[in-house]
């Protein structure tokens, strides 16, 4: 079984986890502290029976859930929590995560193979861990939480909703389903604008 870590459960997570999960060659294992919250039902994959449960418990019990997905309500912290895992992914808002997974893990030599995935409003962005060392410093600029798949404030009306976040887990699902199938053609980096 093809064992993926998903760091983040939240805007591009709680798409990128199902699409995942039903292809049904995947031991996904997902780690993210945050509780659903009222806010996220407007740009997130869950619904008011899911709120205030953490985000990686709600979807244990969804249908789609064959058993392979597990899950951890707690952060990345350390190197070792990145350790077995044939594939890690970052879904997460967190520039530290980001830092921990680009630190040492670059080129195709990298000992972690990873994906981050980033969306904010009509931005999206797909980099992996095969991007040039020298790029490193570029794309880990910014502040905490920039292209963190955050949605806006929702007034009710619908005019402010982006899609990117879902966007970039359909991307990222063929990206993985190609890197996984030895296809060596897989981007390195990848940027959207609608």
């Amino acid at each position: 079984m093809r064992r993926i870590l998903i760091i983040g459960a939240g805007g591009i997570g709680s798409f990128l986890i199902p699409i995942l999960n039903r292809l049904g060659v995947y031991d996904i294992t997902a780690y993210d502290e945050d509780r659903v919250e009222i806010k996220n039902l407007s740009y997130q994959n869950f619904t008011v029976d899911d709120l205030d449960y953490p985000k990686v418990e709600a979807f244990t019990d969804m249908p789609w859930n064959d058993g392979k997905f597990q899950s951890q309500a707690y952060n990345v912290l350390v190197p070792k929590q990145l350790e077995g895992y044939d594939l890690v992914v970052c879904c997460a808002d967190n520039l530290a995560v980001r830092r921990l997974l680009y630190k040492d893990n670059c080129g195709e030599d990298s000992p972690v193979k990873w994906l981050d995935l980033r969306a904010q409003g009509r931005n999206a962005a797909l980099i992996s861990y095969k991007i040039e060392p020298n790029m490193v410093d570029t794309v880990l600029q910014g502040p905490d939480g920039s292209f963190s798949c955050q949605g806006g404030d929702w007034d009710g009306s619908g005019e402010e909703v982006n899609c990117m976040h879902m966007a970039i887990a359909g991307i990222a699902a063929q990206w993985i389903q190609k890197w996984f199938n030895k296809n060596d053609d897989v981007i390195d980096k990848m940027v959207l604008n609608i």
